[in-house]
Parts: structure tokens; sequence; C-alpha cells
């Protein structure tokens, strides 16, 4: 067989299989020979996979025994099983990976609904610090300020985080607004007592304008719960509705 003769062969396009006829046409089984057969399928490697009915009706012959026997049958059934598994962990993947987008959404939803019902700046605090925690399944919330002079007297709670100037700029930088921290370490700044079981951290400011000190809304967790390539979105927006929250408290008090 010639050059043009092989070429002819490997560009034949992909044929729709009958399973039933396959094989029958003895025309067929003139014009093509075992190499030629070969060279196709070294060349179209999907063929196989794209007729898996093919590899159904393969028979092995019952003479051949030995290590130097290959089954092609059972190993494109095994890809396909493979295959098969593979796709079923992807789909496994994304249906967990779903139910925990929607289980922090709703988390974030009623931490929302909690803080929004404050009336106070102490029922702010007490919110964030004892019901946020359990409602976000972390281990510890806080909300420090930066206090330039003496702190307006409805901001004086003992739950709130007094932090040196320029923390917020130092952790989060100019621009940054959300940050999280796979692995941090604490000297007590920003979750107080409760430092030595941060383990991972999620960070968000809070602006309030220029009549109220630069804020930090810290998260902890023990384990990994926050990961530097997770997403924002959510915390970004529970520390807007606070900032909010905040601002409307302090200006009713005042």
């Amino acid at each position: 067989m010639t050059d043009q003769d092989n070429k002819q062969v490997v560009d034949l396009p992909p044929a729709k299989i009958d399973p039933e006829n396959a094989g029958t046409d003895e025309d067929d089984q003139a014009t093509l020979n075992e190499s030629a057969v070969i060279r196709y399928l070294l060349t179209n490697p999907q063929f196989l996979t794209d007729h898996i009915e093919i590899l159904r009706r393969l028979v092995p012959r019952e003479e051949w025994s030995g290590e130097a026997v290959v089954d092609l049958q059972s190993i494109m059934m095994d890809r396909s099983q493979e295959a098969v598994n593979d796709l079923r962990s992807a789909t496994r993947s994304v249906i967990e990976t779903s139910r925990n987008n929607m289980s922090i959404q709703s988390r974030c939803h009623a931490a929302v609904i909690a803080i929004v019902e404050t009336e106070t700046f102490d029922e702010v605090m007490q919110v964030v610090s004892e019901d946020w925690p359990a409602i976000l399944n972390v281990d510890v919330v806080t909300l420090g300020f930066e206090f330039t002079q003496v702190p307006l007297p409805a901001m004086l709670n003992p739950h709130v985080r007094k932090l040196p100037l320029g923390t917020t700029r130092q952790l989060l930088g100019a621009d940054m607004n959300v940050r999280l921290f796979g692995d941090i370490i604490d000297d007590g700044t920003l979750f107080g007592e409760a430092s030595g079981i941060a383990h991972s951290a999620a960070l968000a400011r809070i602006d309030t304008g220029f009549e109220l000190p630069p804020g930090l809304l810290s998260l902890g967790a023990r384990d990994d719960t926050f990961k530097p390539e997770q997403g924002t979105e959510l915390l970004a927006f529970l520390a807007c509705i606070l900032t909010v929250t905040v601002q409307r408290c302090l200006t009713r008090r005042g």
C-alpha cells in the first residue's frame, strides 16, 4: 500500500457504526487489512471510546493465555469505568461545593438579620462578639477601632478592641477591604484572649467616615476555615451592613 493509500485511510472521517451490521460487508473487508486498521486506530485514539458498542462485541480467543496476552476489551472497559468514576467524583464534588456555598450564604444572611435588628451600639457589640461566632460557625469575632483620641461615650464597650494606629492599613493595605489568612499569628491585638485559638482569619475594613475612627472586623477559626483563594464577596457584604449599622446606632445615640 502506497503513502497515498495510507493517507486516504487515515483521513477518513469517523463513521457512525451500526454494531448489528458492522463487519458483514464483504466489499469493506476486501479494501481493508490489518495494517490499515491499526494505523487508523493509532491516528484516531478516540475511535473506540466514541464507539464503545464495538468493544462489547469483541470476543477474546479462548486459546489465548499467558502474561504476554493483552485483553483489549478489558483495558478499554476499565478505562471507560475509570472515566465514569471520575465523572461521578467530579459530580459529587460540585454538589458538595454547592451545598457548602448555600450553607455559607445562609449563615451570612442570618448574621445580617441579627445585626440589623439592633438599636444601640452595645447591642451591636453583643451580636458581633456573642452571636456571630455561632451563626457564622467560627470561634471568635471581634470589632476594633483605631482611636486617635478619647472614644465617644457611646463606644465605651468592653467588647471593643482598641487597635494601634495603622493596624488596618498594615493588615489590609491601602486598597483592600477584605483579606483572608490561612495561617495567622495574633499577639492579642485582634482577638485578645482568644488569639491562641485563631489559626486562620478573615479581616474586613469598617470605614464609618471621618467622624469615627477606622475599624476592623476580625473573624478567627481554630481550623483552616479561611483560605486566601476563597471568595470574599459575602464577607464584604457583611462588613458593609455592619458599617451602616454602627453609623446608624451611634448617630441615634448621639
